[in-house]
């Protein structure tokens, strides 16, 4: 997740992306600089929404002009996370404000509630955009939604979220050509024309044209989810050979055999093959390629805000649905998350999760969050407790549902059914199995605690202050009493809605 703010008042192959328990954990940078304390209009907000960005292994470090234009200028969040590492649930959570145990959607299917009919009816229908449409907010939306958006299952593209005024979502997964948008309910097909088609180009000038075209008596809210940097890495012209000695990281757990782990991250081969390290390396160079638009992304909007002279009442956000690793044994996600106040310049170490986002833009339009049913908490409160009271997070919830076929993958049908996503090596990046939840502590002890929904009922237990890597399991070292207290908050936790999410905290 990447995440970059200004508020107003101051200025998949072989051991690619492989899904674990530990995966859940994300590492987010929050850049928060606050602008105006008395603005007389509602403040203006536009969150830009990367596709599997990270920050550990470094997804921020192509982008400058972000960094120089919003990271550098604001507040960092050290300990910030997502509630589950996968693009539809998390991005679910982003609209909810809600843990995937009460928002239901579980994994990236349609059968795991990846935009469904039932979400529709449901969260989908009290999500932030709505209440930001009450608040008077002029809404756009330009790119990825959630990965089963505009399958003929789901309503095709003639159906419309509630709450936004301009809606120009792709039709599935992250594309950069010949794809499918549903422009206002409207089929529109794009080819392979860089200069009409490539789409992180085009939802920024759709966003340009918004906000020429809107009104400006009315606060607005743009939200741009280019597909960079997910897969297939197709950059721009002008950025195709860059970064040509950059590779994969090989620091941490790199290619570490994954001893005392679950079997999904037991079973591939190491060390890894010269073919997959080749492609891990060719693959990370390619998502920085393709992040380079998304930089001039930020640069443009930024300029565009200025011109108009609304940038001083704006909150610009840049985040990521979660991060993503290469080659690492424990399968960790972890993103970055910035959010730019400009003048305000400090670390902050409180925690923060990708479902407090809800609540944060709803406390910046003026809304009363207590007429919303929302398990996360606005932060806004972290940035400036002089305007703002609340409480720090002590630990939260991580949780994940496994995605399998059926039947054996032609890839690899030794391992039998369950699995998908496999390749000819036979390393799996998801299985039925590969179902978790864990508690993540951010106080002495610095613990992971994780249980697993399987044969073994397996238990996985990391102190991430001496192991930040994940490369021991110490399940069989630890005091078996502070076992049984993570488990009793892991139960608390995976029952909470609303209030008592925030209750559990304390």
């Amino acid at each position: 997740m990447t995440t970059s703010v200004a508020r107003p008042g101051q200025m998949k192959p072989p051991q690619t992306r492989r899904r674990g328990v530990s995966a859940a954990l994300f590492f987010v940078l929050f850049t928060c600089t606050l602008r105006c304390s008395g603005c007389e209009k509602p403040s203006n907000i536009v969150l830009i929404l990367a596709d599997d960005q990270d920050v550990y292994l470094g997804g921020m470090t192509p982008m400058k002009k972000t960094q120089a234009l919003i990271g550098d200028a604001g507040a960092t969040f050290s300990n910030a996370f997502t509630a589950t590492p996968l693009c539809c649930p998390s991005r679910s959570s982003i609209l909810t404000g809600r843990y995937p145990h009460n928002h239901a959607v579980r994994n990236n299917s349609l059968d795991g509630n990846c935009s469904s009919p039932l979400w529709q009816k449901g969260q989908e229908a009290t999500a932030f955009p709505v209440y930001l449409s009450k608040q008077q907010y002029q809404t756009f939306y330009a790119g990825k939604y959630l990965n089963q958006y505009g399958k003929k299952e789901t309503g095709g593209v003639g159906y419309v979220p509630p709450g936004w005024d301009q809606w120009h979502a792709l039709v599935g997964n992250s594309q950069y050509y010949n794809y499918t948008l549903s422009v206002n309910g409207k089929e529109e097909k794009h080819g392979d024309s860089y200069q009409k088609d490539y789409l992180t180009d085009l939802i920024l000038n759709r966003s340009l044209h918004f906000l020429d075209s809107r009104s400006p008596q009315r606060p607005f809210f743009i939200m741009l989810s280019p597909p960079a940097p997910h897969s297939p890495w197709i950059a721009a012209p002008q950025y195709e050979k860059t970064f040509p000695d950059v590779k994969a990281p090989r620091d941490g757990s790199f290619d570490k055999p994954g001893k005392d782990k679950h079997w999904l991250l037991r079973q591939p081969s190491n060390p890894m093959t010269s073919t997959s390290l080749d492609f891990l390396d060719n693959a990370y160079r390619k998502r920085w390629q393709t992040l380079l638009s998304v930089d001039d992304m930020v640069e443009t909007l930024v300029k565009k805000l200025e011109a108009l002279n609304v940038l001083n009442n704006t909150y610009i956000i840049y985040t990521s649905d979660n991060g993503y690793h290469t080659g690492k044994c424990n399968g960790l996600y972890i993103s970055v998350s910035i959010f730019g106040y400009l003048l305000f310049v400090s670390h902050l170490t409180s925690c923060v999760l990708n479902i407090d986002l809800a609540p944060t833009l709803l406390d910046i339009s003026g809304l009363n969050l207590s007429v919303v049913n929302m398990d996360g908490q606005s932060f806004l409160s972290q940035m400036a407790p002089e305007l703002r009271n609340g409480t720090a997070r002590p630990y939260f919830l991580v949780e994940y549902t496994g995605e399998g076929h059926l039947g054996p993958d032609p890839a690899c049908p030794k391992l039998g059914p369950g699995l998908s996503q496999c390749f000819p090596d036979c390393v799996c990046e998801d299985a039925y199995n590969n179902t978790y939840a864990c508690v993540r502590t951010l106080v002495e002890p610095n613990l992971q605690y994780c249980e697993f929904a399987d044969t073994e009922s397996f238990v996985e237990v990391y102190n991430l202050t001496s192991d930040p890597h994940q490369l021991e399991n110490i399940v069989k070292k630890v005091d078996p009493t502070l076992l049984q207290a993570m488990n009793q908050r892991l139960i608390k936790l995976q029952s909470c809605e609303g209030d008592s999410c925030r209750a559990a905290n304390k």
